[in-house]
């Protein structure tokens, strides 16, 4: 059994120490929102943090994971009172367009506003990067997190 925390509660799966972590959160815990993107740790799609930084997890085995806290795209309000800043700059500024990247992409801004709460264009572009758009969308996903950055308070 590997025990670890998702979105502030705690789990123990009992699955082989090197599956990777999108198929634990995906398979065994039912939490759907983090994507499957490309398996090879390219895309981005299947971002999460973990221990609050931004991680692609079809790259992390659940062996790592014991005593650490994994945050995924359901567990970014934990209050369930309404969407975290940077999901409602998503909205606002129609970033989607398919959406299938769109979890990863907002953890990715999550981590990266924790970091600096203020960031340039060159910041966003340098992190945001780590992430693929296949539909092309960053400039819209750029001015969210500028949008997010005027709200988010970490």
């Amino acid at each position: 059994m590997i025990q670890f925390r998702v979105n502030g509660r705690d789990v123990s799966v009992d699955v082989p120490e090197d599956t990777p972590l999108l198929w634990v959160l995906r398979d065994s815990l039912h939490l759907n929102g983090t994507k499957f993107g490309c398996g090879i740790g390219q895309c981005g799609a299947c971002t999460v943090h973990v221990d609050g930084t931004a991680q692609k997890s079809c790259q992390w085995p659940v062996g790592g994971l014991a005593g650490k806290s994994v945050t995924t795209i359901e567990g970014l309000d934990p209050s369930g009172k309404g969407a975290h800043p940077v999901q409602q700059a998503w909205v606002a500024e129609q970033v989607p367009q398919c959406g299938y990247c769109q979890s990863g992409q907002i953890m990715r801004a999550v981590s990266l506003l924790a970091e600096k709460p203020k960031p340039t264009d060159a910041d966003i572009d340098e992190t945001m990067s780590e992430n693929i758009c296949r539909c092309g969308t960053y400039q819209r996903i750029r001015r969210a997190i500028h949008r997010a950055a005027g709200e988010v308070t970490t």
